[in-house]
């Protein structure tokens, strides 16, 4: 069935493509654009490239009845997001280039009274930046559209619910490209709509990962000074949050994802002289990784010294967090590959349930690991993992990320 689109949605990965479902899902018709011509393709098939509950549904029906369709180039609506990556180059520098090439490929089809509207996390300033780059190659258009930025906050594996509950905050370069941003929204979030301008959304949404990885390197933070003090973290924790002010968060082996690993850079390089707290929040992260691949570099090597032999090491989990296949900005894939990187003869066995395979790692099944292991390094705490038997003492365990506790 050929139905005309409404929506264009520049960027299908783990972001763009649920919320191009959500739209679609709401009887508005969107045409999904992606580089990828594969990804284009199992789209088309009502089929998904990322793991998400609920999406593949979502996806196949929305297909099936001619409100979803992908294709890598634009077409003329009157509405179009732009949701797509922003890498780094440099030393933490930001990268806009996917925002400006996005915008550029829909430069050619916008006309008066539409909507642009980017999703992606920038840095302050971005959305003016897109705006002026659109003018300046349409300077018939000036003052005549309506732009703005709307960051979403949604948690991995839950995103299809969080996409229509979670409170979203809309900023536009002015009054009236916030209320069309507003009324566009409204049509599929049930989430409260909070307006401000451009900037302070751009903002909001760096401040908010910001804030989690402060408190979670201050977790982590304990937890290399318990392991010092020969304190057991969990428990520490589990008695400090008793109190009826306190909320420490769980440690781990450091802070993954495209989001909270990476949104504090965004900050700290605009301004390195005033975040102090969230550039040693960052070092605290990252830092606790390589303590961890340096465990298990110890662990091998005591090991060894106590039976004569080398060992076989399990390490389990490879995803940014639990049960997921994202494994973006991973912390345990760092550490799994700081690992082999020292590897010396020892049967390794990676793990990572989520995923059916890996370009560059070997993957095992979690039961054969966890049997054949002598070494079982817990990096993610994915449910498999909670449900295995008691470990046996001859194993030696390290457990950075709580499965045990």
């Amino acid at each position: 069935m050929s139905r005309t689109p409404e929506v264009v949605m520049v960027g299908l990965g783990y972001i763009g493509l649920p919320t191009a479902a959500l739209i679609a899902k709401n009887k508005t018709v969107v045409h999904g654009v992606d580089i990828n011509p594969k990804v284009v393709e199992t789209i088309n098939k009502g089929e998904i490239h990322i793991v998400e509950p609920e999406l593949d549904i979502a996806v196949a029906n929305a297909v099936k009845e001619g409100y979803l369709r992908a294709s890598i180039m634009p077409v003329e609506v009157n509405a179009y997001l732009i949701v797509v990556p922003t890498p780094f180059k440099g030393k933490n520098e930001p990268d806009i280039s996917f925002v400006e090439a996005a915008t550029k490929a829909v430069i050619p089809f916008l006309k008066e009274d539409d909507l642009y509207i980017i999703e992606s996390t920038s840095p302050i300033g971005t959305t003016e930046k897109m705006m002026s780059l659109i003018y300046s190659e349409r300077p018939e258009l000036q003052g005549k559209l309506s732009i703005a930025y709307c960051p979403e906050r949604v948690l991995p594996g839950n995103v299809m619910y969080e996409l229509v509950h979670n409170d979203r905050v809309i900023g536009g370069i002015d009054e009236k490209s916030t209320d069309k941003a507003v009324e566009f929204y409204s049509k599929f979030i049930e989430g409260a709509l909070h307006k401000t301008n451009a900037r302070t959304a751009e903002m909001c949404k760096l401040v908010e990962n910001s804030s989690r990885d402060v408190q979670i390197a201050f977790a982590n933070e304990l937890s290399l000074i318990c392991d010092k003090a020969d304190i057991n973290v969990w428990e520490l924790i589990q008695l400090a949050n008793r109190h009826p002010r306190v909320n420490i968060l769980q440690p781990g082996c450091g802070v993954g994802g495209h989001c909270i690993a990476v949104d504090p850079y965004f900050i700290v390089a605009d301004y390195p002289m005033e975040s102090k707290i969230i550039g040693k929040a960052r070092e605290i992260n990252n830092y606790k990784s390589f303590w961890c691949a340096e465990k298990v570099q110890t662990a091998k090597l005591e090991f060894e010294l106590k039976h004569g032999r080398k060992p076989g090491i399990a390490i389990m989990g490879l995803a940014f967090k639990p049960n997921i296949d994202d494994l973006r900005e991973s912390p345990a894939k760092y550490i799994a590959q700081k690992v082999l990187q020292n590897a010396n003869n020892e049967e390794y066995y990676i793990v990572e349930p989520n995923i059916e395979a890996h370009k560059v790692f070997k993957l095992t099944n979690y039961l054969k690991a966890y049997e054949k292991a002598d070494i079982i390094v817990f990096l993610v705490a994915h449910k498999q993992f909670k449900e295995l038997k008691e470990v046996s003492k001859d194993k030696v365990v390290l457990d950075f990320c709580g499965v045990l506790s």
